[in-house]
């Protein structure tokens, strides 16, 4: 795609880099296919091709956002499904993420919209402000249907029931392995998270140290930045992100990292891009650093798998093909369960990790299966269930469905958000992948599993 800036408007770092990234399109429409939102929508604007060239006409006339561009822009899920389908290679995360800034600071958006973006800015990433917004919602939940905006009508029907008390395990400290030291990692513990389901870092922390890691909780980490980042709100995210930074900086230098080991894919495929959005920072070779040891727990533990043994993992090829000299990986203990399991879009369009999770699910004997058209979104995206409710509850619905069409025992995936929207209409237990991993390899059941209400209620120290 041919673009017209001038040398000008190439000067500012953020307006070269979208250049960059639209004059790789061209313009075949593959994205068109795998869009979730026209899927839904069936609109040209409301595919990653049309906001494509809504954010050429509106950067390069330099123009002020309008009614209509912003609209389409903001009912983008970056679910990033269009980066894994486009053949050009065209980095939509970053043309749209500028995008998103861009109206921020140069559009003024309803009242009621500016209100509700600054309520969720200040509450989500703060998981002591959205515990208490999480109880004002539980309270608030009877008198739902009287709520006129259909936003304020979604928050309230995605609170959880049951708000668990809160875990000191992700307070700052250190669990030492168990058995041989092999590797020295920082858990991110996140922020939401945290306020929703204290058993996935638990079981992560459970998991790796069972494989001989030192996890390591860092003073000052905390939120990724993501969610503010997605809002365009760069100064906040960006102030997030260098604590981060500076935290994980801190014992990279001290006694060393392996990896920062991330459960939460939406926050890892923003931590894996710590070193782009600070490439003209001063933080900008810390960043980098980050950026280049931050991995999802998945391919932590697909690194301890293969370090321990390296036929320790399935493999079709050497095992089915090469011949009889090739040895096979011993067969699990059946769980006699079948995890259908979610990939979600920051985990497998976001930072192209497919066959991890499931790799793992079956080396510890589940039988996992994957619903169709599992490349779309199931409408969670950070705040998008939250903004827009209409479009997301189809997303949903779809999801559920092809979800319960493979009857499983269990919903498996890597993402906090998607396992609140899944479970908030499945019928079926939703539980992240650690869970049932660590459950496996000699750690309690799954809370969510278990037949006892509130079994989740006690949070046991790990150390």
């Amino acid at each position: 795609m041919q673009t017209t800036f001038t040398a000008e408007q190439l000067k500012n770092p953020a307006t070269a880099r979208s250049s960059e990234i639209l004059r790789a399109c061209v313009h075949c429409g593959f994205c068109t296919a795998t869009c979730p939102t026209y899927q839904v929508l069936g609109d040209e604007l409301d595919s990653p091709r049309g906001r494509i060239y809504l954010i050429k006409d509106m950067l390069e006339n330099d123009r002020d956002p309008d009614e209509k561009t912003v609209k389409h822009i903001d009912r983008c899920l970056s679910c990033l499904a269009c980066m894994t389908t486009c053949p050009s290679g065209v980095h939509y995360m970053h043309l749209v993420d500028h995008a998103r800034d861009y109206i921020e600071k140069r559009y003024k958006r309803p009242f009621s919209d500016r209100a509700l973006r600054w309520i969720l800015a200040r509450i989500l990433p703060y998981p002591t402000r959205f515990r208490l917004a999480l109880l004002g919602a539980k309270i608030g939940r009877p008198f739902a249907r009287l709520m006129p905006d259909a936003r304020l009508r979604a928050m309230i029907e995605m609170a959880p029931k049951t708000i668990p008390p809160v875990s000191r395990n992700d307070d700052p400290q250190s669990f030492p392995a168990q058995g041989t030291l092999r590797k020295r990692v920082a858990l991110m513990t996140g922020c939401a998270q945290k306020a929703l389901n204290t058993d996935i870092n638990d079981a992560t922390i459970r998991l790796l140290t069972r494989q001989g890691c030192e996890v390591v909780v860092a003073e000052g980490a905390g939120c990724c930045g993501a969610l503010t980042h997605h809002m365009g709100k760069t100064s906040e995210s960006h102030a997030t992100a260098a604590r981060n930074i500076k935290a994980w900086c801190a014992e990279m230098d001290g006694q060393g990292l392996d990896a920062i080991v991330i459960n939460t894919s939406g926050c890892g495929t923003t931590v894996k891009d710590y070193g782009h959005m600070f490439r003209n920072d001063p933080l900008a070779a810390d960043a980098a650093r980050v950026s280049a040891i931050a991995k999802d727990v998945s391919e932590v533990l697909h690194d301890l798998a293969g370090d321990a043994d390296p036929d320790a993992m399935p493999n079709p090829a050497k095992g089915d093909i090469a011949g009889i000299d090739a040895p096979k990986a011993p067969a699990p203990a059946p769980h006699g369960l079948t995890v259908a399991y979610h990939a979600a879009c920051s985990l497998q369009h976001g930072q192209q990790i497919k066959s991890y999770p499931k790799d793992l699910l079956k080396r510890a004997g589940f039988t996992v299966v994957e619903p169709a058209d599992s490349h779309l979104c199931c409408g969670s995206a950070g705040t998008y269930n939250l903004m827009q409710p209409e479009i997301s509850k189809q997303l949903k619905d779809r999801k559920v469905r092809t979800l319960q069409a493979k009857n499983p025992d269990v919903i498996a995936a890597g993402n906090i958000g998607c396992m609140m929207q899944i479970g908030s209409a499945a019928g079926v237990p939703v539980v992240h992948t650690v869970e049932l991993l660590d459950w496996a390899s000699g750690g309690p059941k799954p809370p969510a599993l278990s037949q006892e209400k509130g079994a989740n209620l006690q949070i046991p120290r790990l150390r």
